[in-house]
């Protein structure tokens, strides 16, 4: 099973609320980042999201925090791919007063919200799995 991940740093211009804490949507707007890449590797297209089965919100995420986000389609149907996501914390803003910088490395990384959700892509877009071998232009080997 094919995943996709990306890890990110969450900076003060993402933070929402009080006391640093960043907008949930942010953590979705990261997975629907995945799903296009999982989508784009599999079928040669980003298709189109067209739902979440469910979202989770397991815990906060504030500026400073370290995100590492996989995705990995778990059901390919003729047009459709079910996609389960997490995202976890891995660095976590340590909250000293006195050094806003200082941030702790979590041993265990900490799951901070989970989804799942269908995206499409339409049959005429389909242009098979692609990898950093594929050739450009036209799909030909050299």
């Amino acid at each position: 099973m094919d995943k996709a991940m990306l890890r990110v740093r969450i900076s003060e211009q993402d933070v929402h609320y009080g006391g640093g804490l960043v907008d949930g949507a942010l953590v979705v707007k990261l997975f629907g980042d995945v799903a296009t890449e999982l989508l784009i590797r599999h079928d040669g297209d980003e298709g189109l999201f067209v739902a979440y089965d469910s979202v989770e919100f397991k815990d906060q995420v504030c500026a400073g925090d370290f995100l590492e986000v996989v995705g990995w389609i778990d059901k390919v149907g003729n047009t459709s791919r079910h996609m389960q996501f997490e995202a976890h914390k891995i660095i976590s803003n340590a909250e000293i007063e006195s050094c806003h910088s200082a941030c702790n490395v979590l041993d265990d990384p900490l799951l901070v919200a989970k989804a799942s959700g269908t995206c499409v892509v339409p049959l005429h877009l389909q242009r098979g799995r692609q990898s950093r071998n594929s050739s450009q232009g036209g799909g030909s080997e050299q």
